[in-house]
């Protein structure tokens, strides 16, 4: 095998001192070192009014004010007495609020899978490729050993370029 081979083999397979010292971090955490405060601050609401604590924070102090003000608890005065204008007043601007967190949690969790599903559609682009071109190397080694290949249909097939626009149009007719 000639030095310049050998030299490309080498190239193709060892290892970069680059690749060494790269440390590839997910996308989710270089999403969340970007996040603005409104950002966090939604975060940390959305993780922590979405748990068992809050839930019974919210039972009781609804039942307590329920008890406070239908008088059953007589030495404490009424201040929101039935139908509970207060009450109903705090709980519609707490769900709203919560809403709001839940949803600029959620819109930033979408931008994060977005791109995720986009670098793993590129990534399979690639990799389609790449598979092209082993299988039509390999073809050709197979053709240089004297093996006839002409009436594999499937290998045929397969060594034909994917069209992603062609994939694009069928999938869209489909959902449409």
């Amino acid at each position: 095998m000639s030095q310049n081979h050998v030299s490309f083999l080498k190239s193709l397979f060892g290892e970069r001192e680059e690749s060494k010292s790269t440390i590839l971090k997910s996308i989710k955490s270089k999403f969340d070192a970007k996040r603005t405060k409104m950002e966090k601050v939604a975060d940390w609401m959305t993780s922590h009014f979405g748990s068992n604590t809050f839930l019974a924070l919210n039972t009781f102090l609804f039942l307590g004010w329920i008890l406070i003000n239908t008088n059953t608890i007589e030495w404490l005065d009424a201040f929101d007495p039935y139908p509970f204008n207060l009450l109903t007043n705090i709980v519609s601007l707490e769900a709203i609020f919560l809403a709001i967190f839940v949803l600029i949690s959620q819109n930033r969790m979408t931008k994060i899978d977005d791109l995720r599903e986009e670098t793993h559609l590129q990534l399979n682009l690639i990799s389609e490729r790449e598979i092209t071109k082993i299988i039509k190397m390999m073809a050709l080694l197979l053709d240089k050993q004297g093996i006839d290949l002409s009436q594999d249909t499937e290998l045929r097939q397969m060594i034909r370029p994917v069209s992603e626009e062609e994939i694009e149009k069928r999938l869209e007719k489909e959902i449409l």
